[in-house]
C-alpha cells in the first residue's frame, strides 16, 4: 500500500502542496526532538552572538559575522537564535531551549536519527510516486517555532532561495513533531500559485563584497484573502512545491510548532544554481535520496 495515493498525487500538482497523516509515530517525533534537546543542550553559542553592542562598528562586525555563518552552514549543524534572547555580554536572558529559532542546515547528514527518517521507505516512496528520478538532499532543518516569540515567516517561495534552471524541481518536506494548529503557527498556502513563477532571488554576491548575499527584484504583495490554512497532526508532513507561495503566523500560544523540515531537488536534468546561497561541497556533496 502507497503511504501517498493518487489523490494525494493530485492534490500536490493542482494547489502545490498536500498533508499526509502518519508518516512518523509519535514515538518517533519525540525521539527526535529529545535528540534535538540533547543537542542543544550541547551546543556552543557560536562566537558572533555574544559581541557586545557598544558602537555602529561592533553591529557591523557582528552582521557579517552572522551572515559568514549563514552562508557556511550548509554542510554543517549550526544554531540560529531568536532576536533579544541574550543580554549585552552575549548570556542567555531566557531558557537555551528556548532560545533557537532553528538549527541547520545538515541534520540529514551527521545525525543518524534525522538521516534515517530523510531517507526511509515512505519518503523515498513519496519521490517515486511523484516520478523523482535521481533526488539528491539539498538541506534540512529543525525549526523551534518557540511559545510566545515564534516569529512569523512571510509570504515566500523556496525557489527565491533554492534556485534551479528549469523551475520546478525542488520541494519541501514539512514534517510536524508536535500538531501544527492555526494558534501555534501552521502554514498557510495559497493554492494553485506555484504556477506563476518568482518574482524575487537570493544570490551570492561576488566574492569579497559585502553583503554576502542580495535579493534580485521583490517579492509581489499577496491577498491575504488567498491564503489558506494547512494545520497538522502530530507525525504528519507538508509536501511543498518549491514555487508554492505560503507564509507562517507567529506563534502566539504556550505550544512550541517543533519541525523538521528538508528540501529534495530532482538532479536529473538540472541545473542547481552556482548563485544559491547554498551550494554543495567537497565534504558535503548533496546526498542521493535513493541507495545508491
Amino acid at each position: 500500500m502507497d503511504f501517498m495515493t493518487d489523490q494525494d498525487v493530485q492534490k500536490y500538482l493542482e494547489d502545490g502542496y498536500v498533508v499526509l497523516d502518519g508518516l512518523l509515530t509519535p514515538q518517533e517525533c519525540d525521539e527526535l526532538r529529545q535528540r534535538m534537546a540533547e543537542i542543544v543542550d550541547k551546543m556552543d553559542v557560536p562566537q558572533h552572538c555574544r559581541t557586545t553592542f557598544s558602537t555602529y562598528h561592533d553591529d557591523q562586525l557582528q552582521k557579517q559575522g552572522n551572515a559568514d555563518y549563514f552562508i557556511t552552514s550548509g554542510d554543517k549543524i549550526r544554531f540560529f537564535f531568536e532576536k533579544g534572547v541574550f543580554d549585552d555580554k552575549g548570556e542567555f536572558m531566557v531558557p537555551r531551549q528556548r532560545s533557537v529559532n532553528k538549527v541547520g542546515h545538515a541534520l540529514h547528514a551527521y545525525e543518524p536519527l534525522y538521516k534515517k527518517v530523510t531517507h526511509s521507505p515512505k519518503i523515498q516512496g513519496i519521490a517515486k510516486k511523484l516520478g523523482l528520478i535521481s533526488p539528491v538532499i539539498l538541506q534540512s532543518m529543525f525549526i523551534f517555532k518557540q511559545p510566545g516569540i515564534g516569529g512569523e515567516v512571510t509570504p515566500h517561495q523556496d525557489a527565491t532561495f533554492l534556485y534551479t534552471e528549469p523551475l520546478g524541481r525542488v520541494m519541501g518536506v514539512w514534517i510536524a513533531l508536535e500538531d501544527a494548529t492555526v494558534n501555534n503557527g501552521c502554514l498557510w498556502f495559497i493554492p494553485g500559485s506555484q504556477n506563476c513563477g518568482i518574482s524575487r532571488r537570493m544570490v551570492r554576491t561576488p566574492k569579497g563584497t559585502y553583503p554576502l548575499t542580495d535579493f534580485i527584484g521583490r517579492e509581489q504583495d499577496y491577498d491575504e484573502g488567498k491564503f489558506v490554512s494547512a494545520p497538522v497532526k502530530k507525525g504528519g508532513v507538508v509536501l511543498i512545491h518549491g514555487e508554492v507561495v505560503h507564509r507562517s503566523a507567529e506563534n502566539t500560544s504556550e505550544d512550541s510548532r517543533h519541525v523538521y523540515t528538508f528540501h529534495i531537488m530532482d538532479s536529473q536534468d538540472t541545473r542547481w544554481s552556482p548563485d544559491n546561497w547554498l551550494q554543495p561541497t567537497e565534504e558535503l556533496p548533496f546526498p542521493p535520496l535513493y541507495p545508491k
